[in-house]
């Protein structure tokens, strides 16, 4: 039998292959399950959906990571673990790619018309939109491609059509003019969430408004001086002194007249928005293009006079602004004003400016139709299921900011005035100007019977279809058996970013729609079973290995594919693992990278050395079985300290790693499993076993080679299946080429994970190892500062109590081995010298000649008693405080009682040994 590896590990050659072969073979695939009932444990996930648009970043990378460790951990564990892929067609974002890519052509959407252009962004959509999902292929992403949806599918898209009826009829969806966020790029609305505020220095200007009744003006303060074409008012506080006379007199708004005509007379209100300290106290009131202006022409019946179209240029035919962009008008009306000795003053003032997330434009505020959700009613439940503990945040401090934003939430505006999306499903009557909302296209209104009726023009917010996802992606409206057998799913992991764009909106609506869904038994659905998920997962930021914000501006953007090629996916995958615990953010360094791609060069190599060995046993007539290697309940009597010794670890370890997932701690988990590897296996283990290993002819084969054997090989393969879900495309080579290819599953994925009860848990042996670990360290740093030649062996001499003393002479060649010990000879003094090390548990002195340098070493023990002092002084403070002493644990106390003991024993060896040397 052959176990052959490329003697050079080559990520690139296996980790196309593999995530090839895992597609191709539909091995993540999850049939739904026939009992329903919660007989079968399940664990289920949703990718956040990508934008149809995207290409992997950095934060993917990371989400994904995580999301595939967890799901192929929970496989492994013997769970239904489903993890669905999918991507959001991203409204704004997408027309605003096929617009561009019109534009080049010398068109636009406008000469195409509605339908052309639909038609070419789904054109757009099959040629390019699959980008990110076939890097998740790529990277190896477990999820289950068979249920890869796309938010504008058929199926999601009755889904949606529903969902916006069934609000309607419950009254908690409505049209109404409301000054809305507005990107004059997009040309759309867009919610409170999609803008980003940036401090910059602007100006205010200092206006004066005359009375007019022409006994005298107003000074009104703004920082937006070409809205006041749209005024019709100015507001003072009810309480401001210097106004009291004017409250109620009309003044003349500057430059509103037309062709020659009077300026246009507004009313001097009395009103609480208006401040005193704010300008001159005196502000004005444009209710199209301001929401506090908005509120107060509400209270006060004020004309709404919009002055400014969907590109944020003036609309006012006749006016010597009309057509001009709203900085160019600011300009024109400032110098106009100036000129007529209306201007009074120009003020530098900091304030806080909207931009659009999506196009980077300055968002302006515009009163039109919009459709809206009334968020209260939903809000509440949404409110309640977290705080009856029904969903968990990790880190918990989400819960907080959740619960906050939450109780302060407004009604949610969902129609955006784009061509790619769901079209809203209301058709609006030519005849008596109502609206039809159906969930199939009408042939005339609901109300009077007219067939004049024609489709709203708007679609729905790209978070309102996601935000349905947890519930649509199972079949919901129908009661699918995927709905009974994955709803609610178990976890979401995700950014902080999306918090409340998706994370608070799948909550409202799981809780809202799903408590209408009877359980798979017929019972009826409580608010716990309503949740779209359990747990929410807030990672990290990936940012630069100086702890920056990745910006392309900064130019510190890091390409994971870029990384991928370079160190392999699976090194890329650790870095960001050993790196991720809860609320930390990740400072991605290509050093650690580099470190991590030889981890996985160490593992090839030591595959390598098990199957020469393999190979060799089988040659000398050993047999070695694969399929009993994963579980060891016992051993036998003959089995060596080292074996008995990398079983307890291994032991402890898989331990650590499940205690670690559990708790989402990806960077103790890797750290854990890289420990032992790394340092236990590889360092320690792999070289202890050389000892057992003899298989020429002048050997009988006896029962310790034998175990020996059989335990190194189980202990790799279950180390393998331990490190498959951080490491899955080197795991699953070497799985492989480890069983010849005559493997047990498909894949490794679709193994056991290795629990810590699957192998004798040897506290003695773990102790005994420690202490000739130790023993084995400080001879080893004894022999390099005596200069022994590293092919030199030297005798020791060793003083310490019967144990260790049994120890060192029962593994004599194991000393010899690690550390080229020649002898060993048994001190009943304790020992001294430039050629001894004291620890807590011996003595040990390398017998060698050679000159010591005095100096350095007075100056070496006078260090380390130094240190032993401030470690008993400490220590002696803590034991002496009354107050500490009477609340401390009683474990808290021995322990320290012991640091104390073993403290004081080494300073005593160390003043011994400095008191011994000769005089300089």
């Amino acid at each position: 039998m052959s176990h052959e590896l490329p003697k050079a590990y080559d990520p690139s050659v296996i980790e196309e292959r593999w995530a090839a072969y895992w597609v191709r073979e539909h091995l993540f695939d999850v049939p739904t399950p026939e009992d329903t009932d919660g007989g079968t444990k399940k664990f289920t996930m949703l990718l956040p959906p990508p934008n149809v648009t995207g290409r992997l970043h950095m934060g993917h990378m990371l989400n994904q990571t995580e999301m595939d460790i967890l799901t192929r951990w929970h496989r492994m564990l013997g769970e239904v673990s489903l993890w669905v892929p999918g991507t959001d067609h991203a409204g704004i974002a997408t027309q605003m790619m096929v617009e561009r890519q019109l534009a080049s052509e010398g068109t636009n959407r406008q000469e195409l018309g509605r339908a052309a252009f639909v038609e070419r962004v789904w054109k757009w959509k099959c040629l390019y939109g699959g980008a990110i999902l076939d890097q998740m292929k790529r990277l190896g992403a477990s999820v289950d491609w068979s249920r890869e949806y796309f938010t504008m599918d058929d199926r999601l898209s009755v889904a949606v059509k529903e969902a916006f009826v069934r609000l309607h009829e419950q009254g908690l969806i409505y049209r109404g003019a409301y000054i809305v966020n507005w990107d004059p790029s997009a040309q759309t609305a867009v919610s409170d969430l999609e803008v980003e505020h940036e401090e910059r220095v602007g100006k205010i200007y200092h206006i004066r408004y005359p009375l007019a009744d022409g006994s005298g003006s107003i000074v009104i303060a703004t920082t937006r001086p070409e809205t006041m074409l749209g005024d019709t008012a100015v507001a003072v506080n009810p309480t401001d002194e210097r106004y009291l006379a004017v409250q109620g007199k009309l003044v003349r708004l500057p430059l509103s007249g037309v062709n020659g005509g009077p300026d246009r007379e507004i009313p001097i209100l009395a009103d609480d928005w208006a401040k005193p300290e704010f300008g001159t106290g005196a502000v004005k009131v444009t209710p199209a293009h301001d929401p506090n202006d908005f509120a107060i022409g509400q209270r006060h019946d004020l004309p709404n006079v919009a002055i400014l179209d969907e590109t944020a240029h003036v609309l006012l035919p006749g006016s010597p602004y009309h057509g001009l962009d709203r900085y160019e008008a600011r300009e024109r009306i400032v110098a106009d004003l100036e000129a007529l000795g209306l201007l009074v003053a120009v003020k530098e003032h900091t304030l806080s400016i909207g931009l659009s997330q999506r196009t980077g434009v300055v968002i302006e505020p515009r009163l039109s139709q919009q459709w809206f959700v009334k968020i209260q009613p939903l809000a509440d439940k949404a409110i309640e299921a977290v705080d009856k503990g029904y969903i968990k945040f990790t880190p918990d401090q989400y819960r907080k900011t959740y619960d906050e934003w939450m109780r302060n939430i407004h009604d949610w505006c969902i129609s955006r005035q784009l061509w790619w999306g769901h079209r809203i499903p209301a058709w609006h009557c030519a005849s008596c100007a109502k609206i039809t909302v159906a969930r199939d296209t009408p042939e005339e209104c609901e109300y009077c019977g007219s067939a004049s009726i024609t489709q709203e023009t708007d679609v729905l917010d790209t978070w309102f279809s996601s935000g349905l996802l947890p519930f649509t992606v199972f079949g919901w409206p129908h009661q699918t058996p995927d709905l009974a057998a994955f709803y609610p799913t178990d976890l979401l992991v995700t950014g902080f970013d999306i918090l409340f764009f998706w994370v608070a909106r799948m909550i409202m609506l799981g809780c809202h729609f799903m408590l209408d869904v009877p359980m798979p038994d017929g019972s009826p659905r409580t608010l716990a079973e309503a949740v779209p998920f359990r747990e929410v997962y807030i990672h990290a930021l990936v940012r630069d290995a100086d702890r920056q914000k990745m910006s392309k501006t900064k130019g510190n953007v890091i390409d994971p594919i870029d990384i991928v090629q370079r160190f392999g996916t699976d090194a890329v995958r650790f870095t960001l693992a050993s790196m991720a615990s809860p609320g930390t953010d990740i400072a991605f360094s290509e050093a650690r990278t580099e470190g991590y791609r030889a981890f996985a060069n160490k593992i090839w190599n030591a595959a390598r050395f098990l199957f020469m060995n393999i190979d060799r046993a089988q040659e000398a007539g050993y047999k070695v079985s694969m399929r009993d290697s994963g579980v060891v309940p016992e051993l036998p009597a003959e089995t060596p300290l080292e074996t008995r010794w990398i079983m307890a670890r291994l032991s402890a370890v898989c331990g650590e790693v499940d205690r670690a997932l559990a708790a989402y701690r990806f960077d103790e988990a890797a750290n854990a499993i890289y420990q032992f590897f790394w340092g236990e296996f590889c360092d320690w283990y792999l070289e202890l076993v050389k000892l057992r290993l003899e298989f020429g002819e002048a050997t009988p084969k006896n029962e310790v080679t034998a175990i020996t054997l059989a335990s190194l090989v189980g202990v790799f393969e279950s180390a393998l299946r331990l490190l498959s879900p951080f490491m899955p495309f080197l795991t699953e080579e070497i799985w492989h080429a480890l069983y010849d290819n005559a493997v047990p599953a498909k894949s490794i994925a679709l193994t056991r994970y290795p629990q810590a009860g699957d192998f004798p848990a040897d506290a003695a042996s773990v102790s005994a190892m420690t202490t000739l670990q130790e023993l084995i360290v400080t001879v080893r740093a004894l022999r390099k500062e005596l200069g022994v030649p590293e092919k030199e062996a030297a005798p020791i001499l060793l003083h310490a109590d019967n144990r260790v003393i049994a120890l060192a002479d029962a593994n004599a060649d194991m000393l010899a081995r690690m550390a080229r010990v020649q002898s060993v000879a048994f001190s009943g003094e304790p020992l001294t010298g430039a050629n001894a090390r004291s620890t807590a548990g011996f003595d040990v002195a390398v017998l060698y000649e050679r000159q010591i340098d005095v100096a350095a070493e007075r100056e070496r023990l006078t260090k380390d008693l130094a240190k032993f002092e401030r470690g008993l002084a400490a220590a002696d403070k803590q034991l002496n405080n009354e107050a500490f002493m009477a609340k401390a644990p009683a474990h808290i106390v021995e322990g320290l009682r012991k640091q104390y003991a073993e403290t004081k024993l080494l300073y005593d060896k160390t003043r011994a040994a400095l008191d011994d040397l000769p005089p300089e």
